[in-house]
């Protein structure tokens, strides 16, 4: 089995498309933050439904802009694009977004996903040692998540946890017998590790191999976008950086 694992692609219709042009996968896996932060939330979410993910979790930006939650811990340019994007969405839409299901989940014997932790789906994993708690709080082999946007391995082996920031492209040989795993395929539609191109990961079971790529996209035209939907330049600004 091989796996398109995405996330936070943040309303980015052009980052999205391009990722959706690889083709060699069998399934797809979302770790949530479909919506948010960009101008075509309509559009990102009829795509996410056409592709049809073996399984899902909602993000934070994902709760909010459902009304499931104030956002009231939101920075304010976060929250104006949330309360922007409500109004955007169709009302089927909006639905979808709303029963977006709670992580994490378990896939199968070996495969989690979750939005920010297994243990709390809001909780950030930066490229740090984790405490062996978080190791704690899944069974499987692999656990998948997303939030912070940054490409992410961490790995455990023994008692030992080992963590960093991945560059890509890099196909990353899993030792599946003696180690554990939380990886971060790095973020869609709005990258903050620097690199402004578009992030995603394909796991391929058959090989235990994690390849991690990164897509050029059409910067420009997610940015006018942004501008002429009347959202905050700063989040238009950022998308060039990939911070």
């Amino acid at each position: 089995m091989r796996y398109l694992v995405i996330s936070d692609i943040h309303s980015n219709l052009e980052a999205l498309q391009v990722v959706l042009q690889y083709h060699d996968y069998d399934q797809a896996l979302m770790l949530g933050d479909i919506v948010g932060y960009g101008a075509n939330p309509e559009e990102v979410v009829q795509l996410v439904r056409e592709l049809r993910p073996v399984a899902t979790v909602r993000g934070n930006h994902d709760k909010v802009v459902a009304g499931l939650e104030t956002g009231d811990v939101f920075v304010s340019h976060a929250l104006a694009a949330a309360l922007w994007t409500r109004q955007q969405l169709s009302v089927e839409s909006l639905q979808y977004v709303r029963d977006l299901p709670v992580g994490p989940r378990q896939i199968d014997a070996h495969i989690s996903i979750a939005h920010g932790s297994p243990r709390d789906e809001d909780e950030y994993l930066f490229p740090y040692h984790p405490k062996i708690a978080v190791f704690d709080a899944f069974s499987t082999r692999i656990c998948f998540f997303g939030h912070t946007h940054i490409p992410t391995v961490f790995y455990q082996t023994g008692e030992a946890t080992y963590s960093g920031h991945v560059e890509s492209p890099l196909k990353l040989t899993l030792n599946l017998e003696y180690s554990r795993y939380l990886i971060n395929p790095g973020s869609v539609g709005q990258p903050r590790d620097g690199d402004p191109r578009a992030a995603f990961l394909v796991l391929d079971t058959n090989t235990s191999t994690a390849e991690f790529f990164r897509v050029d996209y059409d910067i420009q035209t997610a940015q006018r976008k942004i501008r002429e939907a009347g959202l905050p330049d700063f989040l238009s600004e950022r998308l060039a950086r990939g911070v």
